[in-house]
């Protein structure tokens, strides 16, 4: 299922290598990630259970209805009819054979429950918006996580951004229709339809009895505080919400694939830890959309600044884990009180660990690296490395096991 003008995404090679070895796989993610457009071409036939007429036949009886699709069968926006999944099931019990069905689905059920018909059967791979790589046609690279785990070193782009294109590349996204757009004026619309539809109809088809007047004000609340370890009370004081109903906000935003915490990162080395989580968006542009920002207003506004940089970076390497054969896991760290923390930690293989900053800096020095050098200095050999991501053209040594790099390290 060829698509003109298709920019190979990072998850392509791993749907086909999960493809040719089990029969079921799932792709999740956030509405107009590409989920569709990608899962299509892996696949024979496409059910679209989103239009009625073809979900009718799966509401009578999904084992039929099943039957009659060429395989590999994509089932599109499964979430529309959940016995599908238990048609799925039955199917890959009768004939296990790899390469059966993918399905794809942008609502969040509730998967880790031990009744899930899927558990065992069907395999799920998150996929998220278009890194920078991708974008940029260079999708069958290496990661800078996997270079860095094996030893390697960051490298740049011949043509680096300056502040302003970062973050004009955090405000173009990461979902495809905006994101290959040429019009700065249509991104823009566009998301902040993407934000609307959110927050009044994809919400609501959730969960109806939420308020969209006061879900607003806690997604707002919670766009000014992107990549930050934010307390449950500052955003409940900020949106005019009790604890309550900040916390099924969150897991209905969650649900929605738009948020994600990163976890706190804890060791018996290191004490006085916090064990909060970092909330971030998953893509910078929604809640730059949110809150109306363009790059001009971004760049006037320091703390704004950071906390786009931020979870511009965390985007890109959110999006590279999932495809990384060195499999990390992401985490921040901060202790109590706040006197050191380090933005983002990659741990591979539950011990080796490689630190990030994230700095609006175009040649930061030492001092930037000091949370990195007390790490490393506690750790010893589970430290890999670290980089201190900034805004400028070059890369250089900070400390031992530390460099300076600019951000587009990340699609160098």
């Amino acid at each position: 299922m060829e698509r003109s003008g298709y920019k190979p995404r990072l998850i392509d090679s791993t749907l086909t290598a999960l493809m040719a070895q089990l029969p079921a796989v799932m792709v999740t993610g956030p509405r107009a990630a590409g989920k569709t457009t990608t899962a299509g071409r892996h696949a024979a036939d496409v059910a679209h259970l989103d239009r009625p007429r073809e979900a009718a036949a799966f509401l009578a009886d999904p084992d039929v209805a099943l039957s009659e699709y060429e395989e590999p069968t994509l089932l599109d926006e499964w979430q529309e009819v959940p016995s599908i999944l238990g048609a799925v099931k039955r199917a890959v019990d009768r004939d296990p054979r790899p390469g059966r069905f993918v399905l794809t689905g942008s609502v969040r059920a509730d998967l880790e429950a031990a009744t899930w018909p899927g558990t065992g059967r069907v395999v799920r791979v998150p996929m998220y918006g278009m890194t920078v790589r991708e974008l940029d046609g260079n999708a069958g690279g290496s990661s800078l996580l996997d270079r860095l785990a094996s030893g390697g070193a960051p490298s740049v782009p011949s043509d680096p951004p300056d502040l302003r294109g970062y973050v004009e590349l955090a405000l173009r996204s990461g979902f495809p229709d905006p994101a290959l757009s040429t019009s700065a004026s249509a991104r823009a619309r566009w998301l902040e339809g993407y934000v609307d539809q959110l927050l009044t109809r994809d919400a609501v088809g959730i969960d109806s009895r939420r308020d969209p007047a006061r879900l607003r004000r806690y997604f707002e609340a919670y766009a000014l505080n992107t990549a930050g370890i934010v307390s449950d009370a500052t955003l409940l004081r900020a949106a005019g919400v009790n604890r309550r109903t900040a916390v099924a906000y969150e897991q209905l935003l969650a649900n929605l694939f738009v948020i994600e915490t990163m976890p706190a990162w804890t060791s018996n080395r290191l004490r006085r830890l916090s064990l909060g989580p970092k909330r971030y968006f998953v893509d910078p542009a929604i809640p730059a959309a949110a809150l109306r920002l363009d790059a001009s207003a971004v760049l006037r506004d320091g703390d704004l600044l950071g906390r786009l940089l931020d979870t511009f970076v965390a985007a890109q390497l959110r999006a590279e884990c999932a495809d990384s054969h060195a499999r990390p896991r992401l985490y921040h760290l901060r202790e109590e009180h706040g006197r050191r923390e380090v933005d983002i930690l990659a741990e591979i293989g539950g011990r080796d660990l490689i630190a990030f900053e994230v700095k609006a800096d175009a040649a930061p020095g030492r001092d930037a690296a000091r949370h990195l050098i007390w790490l490393r200095d506690r750790l010893g050999e589970r430290f890999v490395g670290g980089i201190v991501f900034h805004s400028g053209p070059r890369t250089f040594k900070l400390d031992e096991k530390i460099a300076a790099a600019p951000i587009c390290a990340l699609w160098g």
